[in-house]
């Protein structure tokens, strides 16, 4: 399919100068505190709404240019509230092992990328041992078999665990006597030797070897990144987490006018330099494509890494909790700074004993410093006591959550917990019903990027095979408009851009996606097959898929 008119007269025409009508869609949007409307036509001007209506819309704008939509659904941009952009733009570069079954799979793919990289570190990401027949965790020499000459870097699909190869152990010095940092584990054998599996803090014994990637590096991830998203219907990302040299770069870029896409930067807590970019305070443009008030703060680990912290043990470790990256005396300061400096605090906490220790510590700073309107938020909430969740309303903590996470974690999950740790897992509709805004995200490239993945995810609870039948704790499922809501107006409330973005009301930034289904009245089992064509940001044409 084909407009009437090309792709470079579109850009052309819609220069802010001029009015565009956008007639014969099947457009809906979310309404902040109302119904979800349908409309065929969007009028915009200056990138920005200026009306939704039926056709006859285009009548009151005579002087307009006028594109016909074809029949095609629109609907408002999509917000990915959590996802790491350099991340995602450095993984279509490196190599991908993403759903590999076995090791033997993946040191087929290690000899491939070896062969054609040159470069003096290797390094992919991907792997995850619960796909593999032992569910073990790998070893150094099944990666020694492949390269030995240099060191081989290889992050676990959830990005809490690496996995790497003896000449990175000998880089990095690593021997039988070297000890983790709190909040960080060095897997071992029985003879205490160093297996290649490094899990959390841990992980900076090797990374801090690592080649440093320069600013012209993250500029091509960031557009690598950027076109990619775009190509997904997303318009606006919350990156999480960022260090000095990539929030160099953004603000950089977003002087220059040339950001691919909308992004709400969280200031890296772990970063060394986290006291001298909380000191150059918030920073917002004009043009709503570059926002940064908020920190990312790291509580624990993972749940397939088994470094979320638990209350009790896990089921599948006797003994063992969990990590907590950072104490709750720890977590209290860092609170404080951020309030003190503007910044709300993004916490990532995954097990129930991290999201108790983070709402303990966010009600003490509330109470001492204040802080509490700054729309904090828990990123990824999964594990949390139902005695827990009501403190989430209370203390008005937002939970950004994934819910792809929920599908690609609920086999895994059942292994890792006992019936009783589940009660609160996941717990979306639970969290709708007391009054608390979701942001949903995909935690990209920790999961694949596509929104209608996580779309499916919220909606069914169920794997792309329908499975579980009627949905993995089905209670927790949430309705269509629901997910879509949490996927635009819920990341939009989180970055303070209610006003601004989300859905198409007017006076807000015309970013918008047309799609080749109908979200709303597809069978459910096609909702992650939905194919973006198009995507526009504030009026303007960003993305449009290749027809041969």
């Amino acid at each position: 399919m084909k407009f009437i008119i090309s792709l470079l007269a579109i850009v052309t025409l819609t220069g802010h100068a001029n009015t565009t009508v956008i007639h014969n869609v099947n457009g809906y949007t979310p309404i902040y505190k109302g119904d979800t409307q349908q409309f065929s036509s969007l009028v915009f001007k200056d990138g920005k709404v200026v009306k939704i209506g039926d056709d006859t819309l285009k009548n009151n704008f005579p002087d307009a240019t006028l594109i016909d939509g074809k029949g095609r659904t629109l609907l408002p941009g999509l917000i990915d509230a959590h996802g790491h952009v350099i991340g995602l733009g450095d993984n279509l570069s490196q190599l991908d092992v993403r759903g590999a079954k076995s090791i033997a799979e993946i040191a087929k793919k290690l000899t491939t990328f070896a062969a054609n990289n040159q470069q003096d570190w290797l390094i992919g990401r991907g792997w995850n041992q619960e796909l593999w027949n032992e569910k073990n965790f790998p070893n150094a020499t099944d990666l020694d078999h492949i390269v030995s000459d240099r060191p081989v870097v290889l992050s676990r699909v959830d990005s809490h665990a690496i996995w790497v190869n003896s000449k990175a152990l000998e880089v990095a010095g690593i021997t039988a006597e070297t000890e983790a940092p709190e909040g960080g584990e060095i897997i071992k054998d029985q003879f205490g030797k160093p297996t290649g599996v490094f899990i959390d803090k841990a992980e900076q014994l090797i990374t801090q070897h690592m080649p440093t990637p320069s600013q012209r590096d993250i500029s091509l991830s960031l557009d690598a990144a950027g076109q990619h998203l775009l190509s997904l219907g997303i318009t606006s990302t919350h990156d999480a987490g960022i260090d000095k040299n990539t929030l160099q770069v953004y603000k950089a870029r977003s002087k220059q006018g040339n950001l691919p896409l909308r992004i709400v930067a969280m200031l890296s807590a772990a970063s060394p330099d986290f006291k001298t970019m909380l000191a150059a305070g918030r920073y917002d443009d004009i043009g709503d494509f570059m926002s940064i008030r908020s920190v990312k703060v790291y509580a624990d680990g993972a749940l397939g890494s088994r470094g979320a912290a638990l209350l009790n043990e896990y089921a599948d470790r006797p003994n063992h909790h969990g990590l907590m990256l950072e104490s709750q005396q720890q977590l209290e300061a860092l609170f404080t700074l951020s309030f003190k400096n503007g910044f709300s605090a993004n916490t990532h906490a995954i097990g129930d004993k991290a999201n108790k220790i983070v709402l303990d510590a966010y009600e003490n700073v509330f109470k001492k410093t204040g802080g509490i309107l700054l729309r904090n938020r828990i990123e990824h909430a999964q594990i949390v006591t139902p005695n827990d969740i009501p403190r989430f309303k209370t203390l008005k903590i937002i939970p950004s959550m994934q819910p792809v996470h929920a599908t690609s974690d609920m086999h895994m999950a059942e292994q890792r917990l006992t019936e009783s740790q589940l009660q609160g897992a996941y717990a979306w509709q639970t969290f709708l019903q007391q009054g608390s805004v979701i942001a949903a995200g995909s935690d990209y490239p920790v999961e694949l990027a596509n929104p209608f993945d996580g779309l499916y995810s919220a909606i069914t609870r169920m794997d792309h095979r329908q499975l579980p039948e009627g949905g993995w704790r089905a209670t927790e499922l949430l309705s269509r408009d629901e997910a879509l809501r949490a996927f635009t107006l819920g990341g939009a409330y989180a970055a303070h851009q209610e006003f601004k973005l989300g859905s198409l009301e007017q006076g807000k930034w015309a970013d918008f996606i047309l799609i080749d289904k109908d979200y709303f009245t597809v069978p459910v089992s096609e909702i992650f097959t939905i194919n973006v064509e198009q995507t526009w940001i504030a009026g303007e044409l960003k993305y449009q898929k290749q027809t041969h």
